[in-house]
């Protein structure tokens, strides 16, 4: 059997690309600051059996025509909304993703984002740098509590549930709302109640989303735009560590504008890398990260362990550790993509 051909389209961290040495021709994007080039793409996949991908690449129908020989697509991310899943499954691509290592990293970030909003910490830090402190000043600057606070989690899959934990530790009344209910042993261990999506906007204080992007039935694009953004308290804060389109971003500005909601904690946009104009850049009452959800080392290490696996295991024939698009065996059984013994 001749050795797979497989793209890796951006620098990750190791083991991933050591792991798919042992076993492939690997064709490495080697740079970490700046993603492959479109038309790089393009040109890098044609003869390629398999793609390392990440978020920043657009793996579509244009992509699957230049790549006559792929069979696999693993992406180094648990989102995947930058992949056309339908038309893979159409031609029989596998597709696969890396859930459930990043929880605990994203999880801890909302709770980062959910203190600096409420505690305004980066204006203080600001504050200080800039030599405005002269010492204590009972008004400057004031947040708002944590401690015993209803927190609203919108999506209560693996991410939903570990901030939940992360709130039990602050006290917090949990109110949850997912299209589809845990079992309620769930609901008990971590005191959660289930609120249907308008009730959990107006009686929380913090809410936070963690639902995955996708469309009918339950479609999560815009998910919270305007009429929801003023069902929330005026003194309530928006979390988003999930994907930015769930939010409506032009509503979301407004409304922190003219002060609907106190303030907001993003970590995901509508479009990234964000604009330099983006006028959230210029609110005094958001706080913005560069997508960093899963930016700790551990988690990202165990991504490319796990996007190798999935690659390496299903050229062995092998069932992979996160399969997206299961129906794809209807169309290529796991014996038509062996390529190692």
């Amino acid at each position: 059997m001749s050795r797979p051909r497989v793209l890796i389209s951006s620098k990750i961290w190791a083991p991933g690309p050591r792991m798919l040495r042992r076993y492939c021709d690997v064709d490495l994007w080697p740079h970490r600051r700046y993603p492959i080039p479109r038309e790089e793409l393009l040109r890098r996949v044609q003869d390629k059996d398999g793609i390392l991908c990440t978020v920043r690449e657009r793996i579509d129908g244009e992509l699957m025509d230049r790549a006559p020989s792929l069979k696999v697509v693993s992406t180094y991310s648990v989102g995947y909304d930058h992949i056309d899943v339908d038309e893979a499954t159409r031609r029989g691509i596998y597709v696969c993703h890396t859930p459930g290592v990043l929880t605990d990293a994203v999880a801890d970030l909302t709770f980062a984002l959910i203190l600096a909003v409420a505690r305004r910490i980066v204006r203080a830090d600001r504050y200080l740098r800039e030599g405005k402190w002269r010492g204590f000043r009972p008004a400057i600057p004031l947040g708002m509590p944590v401690y015993g606070r209803t927190l609203g989690i919108v999506g209560f899959g693996r991410i939903g549930r570990a901030v939940a934990e992360r709130g039990r530790g602050f006290a917090m009344k949990i109110l949850y709302f997912d299209a589809i209910r845990p079992p309620p042993d769930v609901e008990r261990e971590l005191g959660a109640e289930y609120s249907p999506l308008d009730d959990l906007l107006r009686r929380s204080d913090i809410v936070t989303l963690h639902v995955s992007l996708h469309g009918p039935p339950f479609s999560t694009y815009g998910l919270i735009g305007e009429r929801e953004l003023r069902l929330m308290k005026r003194n309530a804060i928006l979390i988003n560590t999930a994907r930015g389109l769930v939010v409506n971003e032009g509503a979301l500005v407004k409304a922190l504008k003219e002060r609907w909601i106190a303030g907001a904690g993003l970590d995901v946009y509508g479009k990234e890398p964000i604009e330099p104009d983006n006028p959230l850049i210029r609110l005094p009452n958001v706080v913005l990260t560069p997508h960093i959800g899963s930016g700790t080392s551990e988690s990202r290490s165990k991504m490319a362990e796990i996007a190798a696996k999935n690659l390496i295991m299903l050229f062995k024939g092998r069932m992979p550790i996160a399969l997206l698009n299961p129906d794809v065996r209807k169309v290529r059984p796991l014996s038509a993509i062996r390529m190692i013994e």
